[in-house]
């Protein structure tokens, strides 16, 4: 009988024994008959009965994996259909339930004014001047005088263009350092459009240099992915499609926001995933994993930030709340964060799990759904490892100014990590990362049950 041996480092193999050897025939004891051919012209050959492939054992049915498919591949997919239907259609409904239909977006409770693009012509260092000063020379700054920049913008757009304006902007360490031939971006604020007045500097224009490097990135996808990275993204743009035209709108008007996070989500995955990877058993059971990882980091975020008393109300959801004019759930807001950035690590993981499942139950038919299981944890744990380590790093070099300004407070290192930005970031981090360490074992039982049912791969 074959044996099953499972090796620490190479996993579970199952090993055939040798086959027998042949067993030496005896010749019969006696005279043996006379073989000599008949000298007599007259006699005929005794006459062979035909032997049939049966009889011989050598016969060629095909039986051997060219048949149907095998009811149990049938039994899973329905399965799998099941599972998964009645969650994509809550999906659905969760977004027609929570998309403001008919209603407008809210506006800004603040007058940030209409972008208009402009050219920088000249710029000056020298004293700040009242309204209607003159300088006179160039005389030496005094020690403490604050200096002021002095920038001519030539307005190529908006309802001014061709004009050439003068802004004086102060220098300070958070001012940007604007030279002649800068492509800028000010806000006009709908007064009068010859008046410098009604213009503020604001930032450089980037559209370019941001589209060739979506280019770039978009070129080494396809490059590398051929047709999977056209699918890959076409699933990136779709993703983005969900939150602009879904989540930002649903959340503005006063929906929860951890509940459309989720539904968006949902949407996301399910787009995802089936779009770069395709319809199979294999992508469902990763769809399955990450549902699961999911509802788990949503459980365990909404317990611990209500458990530390997290309000949500950093700088950044301050200012949100100014410029909507009324209340927002800002620990909802939190908790929807925390779930969308989740999203994309979770889907590396269960992806890569699912795939290690079939490739291990393709080189190896014979492995069962144990030793499959075996196996794949194995791989999980290299992987989970360098996930969890993207996923902290990710929110780390985000809240890294943060960091900073906590570290020049001086306070110990309590405080710091118990005030309200840093702790919300841990419990971002920590909850992803339970998330994800989850996901593998979930994962790789679903990918094991399901691949040790379907029908044995021909090895490749």
């Amino acid at each position: 009988m074959p044996r099953d041996i499972a090796d620490d480092e190479t996993g579970p193999i199952r090993r055939v024994p040798p086959e027998a050897a042949q067993r030496r025939r005896r010749a019969p004891t006696g005279p043996r008959p006379d073989r000599t051919p008949s000298k007599d012209p007259d006699e005929k050959p005794a006459e062979r009965e035909p032997v049939t492939p049966q009889q011989t054992g050598h016969g060629h049915g095909h039986s051997h994996g060219h048949g149907p498919t095998p009811p149990t591949s049938r039994r899973v997919r329905q399965l799998l259909t099941a599972l998964l239907a009645p969650l994509a259609l809550a999906t659905l409904v969760g977004m027609v339930l929570l998309y403001p239909w008919g209603q407008e977006g809210p506006d800004s409770a603040i007058n940030s004014g209409t972008p208009v693009d402009g050219e920088v012509t000249a710029t000056a260092v020298g004293p700040c001047l009242a309204p209607g000063e003159v300088q006179v020379g160039q005389p030496a700054p005094a020690p403490g005088e604050d200096q002021c920049l002095t920038v001519d913008v030539h307005l190529t757009d908006g309802p001014a263009a061709g004009q050439t304006i003068r802004k004086v902007v102060p220098v300070e360490p958070s001012t940007p350092r604007f030279g002649a031939g800068d492509q800028v971006v000010l806000a006009f604020t709908g007064a009068d459009a010859t008046s410098p007045d009604s213009y503020q500097l604001r930032d450089f224009q980037r559209e370019l240099p941001l589209a060739l490097l979506a280019a770039l990135f978009a070129a080494a996808v396809l490059v590398l992915g051929r047709w999977r990275g056209l699918a890959a993204l076409g699933a990136l743009v779709l993703s983005f499609v969900v939150l602009a035209m879904f989540v930002l709108p649903a959340i503005l008007a006063g929906e929860n926001p951890l509940l459309v996070a989720i539904a968006g989500a949902g949407l996301i995955m399910f787009v995802a995933l089936y779009l770069t990877h395709g319809f199979s058993a294999l992508t469902s059971v990763a769809v399955l994993g990450t549902l699961v990882s999911l509802t788990l980091i949503g459980i365990i975020s909404a317990i611990f930030s209500a458990a530390a008393e997290l309000t949500g109300l950093d700088e950044d959801t301050t200012s949100l709340i100014a410029a909507l004019g009324h209340g927002i759930d800002a620990r909802g807001l939190l908790l929807a964060g925390v779930v969308i950035g989740a999203l994309g690590v979770l889907d590396d993981v269960t992806v890569t799990q699912a795939s290690s499942v079939w490739e291990l139950r393709r080189a190896n038919p014979a492995l069962g759904w144990r030793e499959l299981y075996a196996a794949g944890l194995r791989i999980g744990r290299d992987h989970v490892g360098s996930a969890v380590n993207t996923l902290v790093m990710a929110y780390a070099g985000a809240a890294l100014p943060v960091l900073l300004v906590s570290q020049l407070s001086g306070v110990g290192l309590g405080p710091i990590l118990g005030s309200q930005d840093i702790a919300q970031e841990i419990v971002r981090t920590l909850a992803g990362s339970i998330g994800i360490v989850a996901a593998v074992p979930v994962t790789t039982l679903l990918a094991a049950l399901i691949a040790s049912r379907e029908v044995a791969p021909t090895p490749r």
